[in-house]
């Protein structure tokens, strides 16, 4: 059976104190649940997220990376300068870095294969617009960014890639999905997975759910039968809002 997996993407808020602040308020909340749980910070409070998460179950990861080892990339930040500070995970293709930030899919797989070579786990992003969705092309759509940001991998490395699932239109206008829309787009991701990489594979991915995820419809979202958690933004910012959603079987 997969495990759940539920992030927080602080997207650019947080000050360093205020993570400290923050973390110091949740561990205590969500230190008995059984799923896991990531927080994925800006870099300027990694560090200290790092540092006030030893000795607790919660893990640190970071929003983006570059897919160079090192370089002439003003701004940038590599895998291996996350790997030197005790980052575990990484998001790769956020659709906000789509949009804003020409993230392509290239890009993203390039991005997924180098935080593989620097042992980092990614939480990669796909989803549709809301023009795609009323176009009926969902499906299409992420499924086709799911192949294209898996192209190359090896099945071991398949299996330890967090997809989230981010309807565009979703995420930030408080608009969700319904428990059986997400439901029905993440198994079309996960038997696209089985057609290039097999039923194993497939079984083992974790694909999480992302767009307005809150403490009030948590629950019903995480217990559908191919929903592995999700990727949390707004809500992730208040940590009691976000425990509740971590203990969204309680």
């Amino acid at each position: 059976m997969r495990k759940k997996v539920i992030a927080g993407n602080w997207k650019m808020n947080m000050l360093p104190n205020e993570a400290i602040d923050f973390i110091d308020k949740f561990a205590p909340q969500v230190k008995e649940t059984k799923n896991e749980v990531i927080l994925c910070v800006p870099y300027t409070d990694l560090f200290y997220a790092l540092l006030t998460a030893q000795g607790t179950n919660i893990k640190i990861g970071a929003q983006n990376m570059h897919f160079e080892e090192s370089g002439a990339y003003t701004g940038e930040v590599s895998a291996k300068m996350l790997k030197a500070i005790g980052v575990e995970y990484v998001i790769i293709g956020h659709s906000e870095r789509r949009q804003y930030f020409n993230e392509t899919d290239e890009t993203v797989n390039k991005k997924i294969k180098t935080a593989f070579q620097n042992e980092l786990k990614p939480i990669v992003c796909v989803g549709e617009t809301l023009e795609q969705r009323e176009e009926n092309k969902t499906k299409e759509v992420i499924t086709k960014q799911t192949e294209l940001a898996l192209d190359g991998l090896t099945e071991e490395q398949v299996k330890n890639t967090i997809i989230a699932y981010e309807p565009i239109w979703a995420i930030g206008t408080g608009k969700t999905a319904t428990s059986e829309q997400a439901n029905d787009a993440i198994k079309s991701i996960r038997d696209k997975i089985c057609q290039i990489y097999g039923q194993n594979v497939a079984d083992g991915v974790i694909i999480q759910y992302g767009g307005s995820v809150k403490s009030s419809n948590a629950k019903e979202l995480f217990e559908m039968s191919d929903i592995d958690g999700g990727l949390v933004g707004g809500a992730s910012l208040k940590p009691d809002e976000f425990a509740k959603i971590v203990n969204y079987t309680d």
